[in-house]
């Protein structure tokens, strides 16, 4: 097996630089309790917010056989929320004029529509997000205790589908991770490496580092070789 490549010193404009992180060893994982699935809440729902049926949005379909490889859960697409008719703020970007959607209330929608037989619900939208008037953005925010999370794939477009699918599917299992109590990785190349921008989110693996893979392995219980079998060919797909 290839060892596992250390996470370099952070530049300027890179996640550790500006958010200093102590890191998440295993124990501490298990010390802070984190939620684990069971036989009545075990399925991780997707939900879209808006329209996701433009060329630049990336497939539910092969984003939910992702997910489902990712996390050995069964993976479930709620029916989109109309945006417009949901009390959610939003603002216009003062640099890009961008619109923006503001992460607390969709948090506080999600909560109240999450299944009887839900781990978790992750909300996804092609619309930007930021989470304080403060912040110029944020790519995705979870709320752990709560089981709910809202991404964006709206920085994320590009003339290749193959790299927004790909783009896709990292911010998915990041945001999904930490409704396991993964926080970020400091120690190794990782998905659940911080990202403050494209290029440093681009930059991470598709894949967990050995520590937080045991971490995952310990809340679901899956057979690791069976998960990394079923994940190759997905991965495959999106380069």
């Amino acid at each position: 097996m290839d060892q596992p490549e250390p996470l370099p010193k952070p530049g300027p404009n890179d996640w550790l630089a500006n958010h200093p992180e102590a890191g998440q060893n295993f124990e501490e994982f298990v010390a802070s309790r984190p939620n684990r699935p069971d036989k009545q809440r075990n399925a991780i729902y997707l939900q879209p917010l808006g329209d996701f049926t433009s060329v630049a949005s990336p497939s539910l379909a092969l984003l939910q056989q992702f997910a489902s490889a990712f996390f050995m859960l069964p993976v479930k697409i709620l029916g989109a929320l109309d945006i417009e008719k949901e009390k959610i703020t939003s603002r216009r970007n003062s640099a890009s004029g961008q619109r923006q959607l503001l992460t607390g209330d969709i948090l506080e929608l999600l909560k109240h529509r999450v299944p009887t037989d839900a781990f978790c619900v992750i909300a996804a939208s092609m619309i930007d997000l930021y989470p304080d008037p403060s912040w110029n953005f944020v790519f995705g925010q979870a709320s752990l205790r709560e089981r709910v999370g809202v991404y964006s794939f709206a920085r994320y477009v590009a003339d290749d589908p193959k790299l927004v699918l790909r783009r896709s599917c990292k911010v998915l299992a990041h945001e999904t991770s930490h409704m396991f109590g993964v926080a970020h990785c400091i120690f190794y190349r990782c998905i659940m490496n911080g990202s403050n921008h494209l290029a440093e989110s681009d930059a991470r693996p598709m894949h967990l580092c050995p520590i937080d893979l045991r971490k995952l392995q310990w809340s679901v219980g899956f057979d690791v070789e069976r998960r990394a079998r079923l994940l190759q060919p997905i991965i495959d797909r999106v380069g």
